[in-house]
């Protein structure tokens, strides 16, 4: 099949774009305000955007709290979604009213972070520390604002949980990270196969 996405004349129950761009790793973004209140939210437009030095991305559609407690005080926490903190990054996702405390409401503890103010879920295996580089608002190709807004965030410190390091190197796979797909639908991974990059041919 083919359809025009601008009309989006796709003839299905859902828009399938969320289907085709999975996986999607989950940004469990943590966020305080200029107060001191703490937002919990995972966000599925995520991902890493630069490796020297390293930096993260989101993307907010509609300014929810996590943007404005960002844009308030400059720095959020990446946590780590794995299958067994499903469930509760699935509560995390309700909406709430300003101030309440998703990391409690699904029963989580916090834990502080080193060098920035809002805390990281004590139980995820590893969380990013960032402070913000910039808030980029989307247009669409006529101009016209989409009310979404793309957060760069330089990562400036890393948690890992030991036991995950084998060999050296950081083993995914047991961590079990979760990632959206489409629809109501998630997937983990649990095994991994490896494929060197070739080299420049003569």
């Amino acid at each position: 099949m083919f359809y025009d996405a601008r009309k989006n004349d796709h003839g299905l129950p859902h828009d399938p774009v969320k289907a085709i761009i999975a996986p999607r790793p989950i940004g469990w973004i943590t966020s305080m305000s200029a107060k001191g209140e703490i937002n919990l939210a995972p966000y599925s437009f995520f991902n890493g955007v630069s490796s020297r030095p390293s930096v993260v991305m989101f993307s907010s559609e509609g300014r929810k709290d996590s943007l404005a407690f960002i844009i308030e005080t400059k720095e959020f926490v990446c946590n780590l979604a794995t299958w067994d903190l499903r469930d509760a990054m699935n509560k995390t996702s309700a909406p709430m009213a300003r101030g309440v405390n998703e990391m409690e409401q699904a029963g989580l503890a916090a834990a502080p972070s080193r060098l920035v103010k809002p805390p990281r879920v004590a139980a995820s295996p590893c969380a990013l520390e960032c402070q913000l580089l910039q808030i980029v608002p989307i247009n669409d190709i006529e101009g016209r604002p989409l009310d979404c807004h793309v957060v760069f965030g330089q990562v400036v410190g890393v948690h890992i949980d030991d036991k995950f390091i084998k060999n050296g190197l950081l083993d995914t796979a047991a961590m079990k990270p979760i990632a959206r797909c489409g629809y109501h639908n998630y997937a983990v991974v649990e095994s991994e196969f490896r494929l060197v990059r070739p080299t420049r041919s003569p």
